[in-house]
């Protein structure tokens, strides 16, 4: 374990917990098959198919294997790994039993992944010694009450809490100093790429001006980083080296909108694995839009490039909406109109405008055209269904025709 102690002449105004679970859906199949555990474990389609990596185990990743890699360079880099489809209502139950561990300590929870959230403990620490001791209990009681293990970030912040909770995994805590001077000596020695945003394109530029160290770029102005970077990436560098961050935790009772991201290990230079990857998240928006018992205006796709560059594009769907063939039909076509020639860093996709179908106001049908209100009943009627049979038989036990379409 990591343990910095908080300097209690500087106490933060925020207390910010990062809660990461370890190799989650590779350590719930080991957890449920004591035969898989030790092994190399990776989740996703199998070598002999076009897809990519969802989740590696950690004996996975000891041979390079990592998430949203091409399956079939997993299986040449860990030729002897078990490889498994993966159920995903199963390790959707087991998130929403993480989400209530979670929601049990404080209301202030924002999801931020199946698999992962931020906590604003600030006010939540009445009864517990200390920030720390609260972050203990809470993996304690995640191990014993699901025999799987989180790694955990505590700081003022939510950027420093996360790189904090990546720090000493698995099952790692590490605590952020809270005074200015020791964040900058904790951020110091750390290599640039630990910046969220820099990728390789980022550091080739910084490499070029003597920076591959935090260190190195803390001993710049930030006038000089605009310069080198471009004013927004050039600022946002010089805040995170210093460990600046005043993003709020935002739960869900107050999000006005439902979105998924995937940031890549490595940028993608191959358009077709983004597309993937973009299926699975719509996906995962749909059902929860359906969850959530609400229907949504419009949706948009997010992509950031290898130079920090993020465009979004959005659009309106004719008809409020939670069913998978508008959302699906809207992700795709909005990122099959873009001409990505560099390597893709993050892709998402969120839908908003959210209200309760009850709210829907009746659109008058285009003549000769059959009613989309029927249309979006039928629709809707089909992914409740299938969304029923995933969770009793597994994502897998339906799968949509056509390769395209298929994570």
């Amino acid at each position: 374990m990591v343990e910095m102690t908080e300097n209690p002449s500087m106490q933060p105004s925020r207390y910010i917990i990062h809660v990461d679970m370890d190799a989650f859906y590779a350590s719930i199949e080991q957890r449920d098959d004591p035969s898989l555990r030790g092994k190399p474990v990776i989740i996703g389609s199998p070598p002999d198919r076009r897809g990519v990596v969802s989740t590696a185990s950690y004996e996975a990743r000891e041979f390079g294997v990592h998430s949203a890699m091409p399956s079939r360079t997993a299986g040449k880099l860990c030729p002897h790994g078990v490889f498994l489809s993966g159920n995903m209502s199963k390790y959707s139950a087991v998130s929403g039993q993480i989400m209530t561990i979670l929601r049990s300590y404080t209301p202030l929870v924002e999801p931020i992944s199946i698999d992962e959230a931020f906590l604003d403990l600030t006010g939540a620490l009445r009864g517990w010694d200390s920030a720390e001791s609260l972050g203990r209990a809470l993996k304690e009681q995640i191990r014993d009450e699901l025999s799987l293990t989180a790694s955990i970030g505590l700081a003022g912040n939510k950027f420093l809490a996360k790189l904090a909770s990546d720090m000493d995994k698995p099952d790692g805590l590490t605590v952020v100093p809270t005074d200015p001077d020791e964040i900058l000596s904790f951020l110091a020695p750390l290599p640039v790429s630990r910046i969220w945003g820099v990728g390789k394109v980022a550091q080739g530029r910084l490499k070029r001006f003597g920076i591959e160290t935090v260190r190195d770029a803390q001993g710049h102005e930030q006038a000089n980083l605009q310069q080198w970077l471009g004013n927004a990436f050039g600022e946002h560098l010089w805040r995170l080296c210093r460990g600046l961050d005043d993003r709020p935790v935002v739960t869900e009772r107050e999000a006005k909108s439902i979105s998924n991201e995937h940031t890549f290990i490595e940028d993608c230079d191959d358009p077709a694995v983004v597309r993937q990857v973009l299926v699975r998240l719509t996906e995962q928006v749909g059902r929860r839009l359906r969850q959530s018992e609400k229907v949504a205006s419009n949706g948009q796709i997010k992509l950031r490039f290898d130079d920090f560059k993020t465009i979004t594009r959005q659009r309106s769907f004719r008809l409020p909406t939670a069913t998978d063939h508008e959302i699906l039909g809207c992700s795709l076509s909005l990122f099959d109109t873009q001409d990505i020639r560099r390597p893709v860093r993050l892709v998402g996709f969120g839908v908003a405008g959210l209200s309760g179908p009850e709210s829907e106001s009746p659109t008058q049908p285009e003549l000769f055209e059959m009613p989309e209100e029927q249309d979006q009943k039928k629709y809707e009627s089909l992914d409740r269904a299938v969304d029923r049979i995933r969770e009793k038989f597994g994502k897998d036990a339906v799968r949509r025709g056509g390769s395209e379409w298929h994570f």
